[in-house]
């Protein structure tokens, strides 16, 4: 089993930034991929950012490109997602996926974008 711990949600201003933290602890024999999917009231989970961990090619939704980054940092399996200039439409509840013999989900974090 592999467990994801996800921090640095909250309520930012429009136009403001938010830092997304998830990272996987547990039975990690070799992670293929992690990244990010969001959900908004009443809308279908979404893609927002991830990679496949050996490459290292990154991918966005086209919604997010230019605005977030998806970093990652090896040695502790965490991966992190900085969100910039962001708008209401981003209010979402945002859940990190791990891909490592199996496809695991955090417990999501919400980020709430509103003046």
């Amino acid at each position: 089993q592999v467990q994801l711990v996800e921090s640095g949600g909250g309520l930012v201003q429009p136009g403001g930034s938010l830092r997304l933290s998830c990272a996987a602890s547990g039975s990690i024999y070799s992670i293929n991929a992690m990244g990010w999917y969001r959900q908004a009231p009443g809308k279908e989970r979404e893609f927002v950012a991830g990679f496949p961990w050996s490459r290292g090619r990154t991918l966005y939704a086209d919604s997010v490109k230019g605005r977030f980054t998806i970093s990652r940092d090896n040695a502790e399996n965490t991966v992190y997602l900085q969100m910039n200039s962001l708008k209401p439409e981003d209010t979402a509840v945002y859940y990190c996926y791990c891909n490592s013999a199996g496809l695991y989900w955090g417990q999501g974090t919400q980020v709430t974008v509103s003046s």
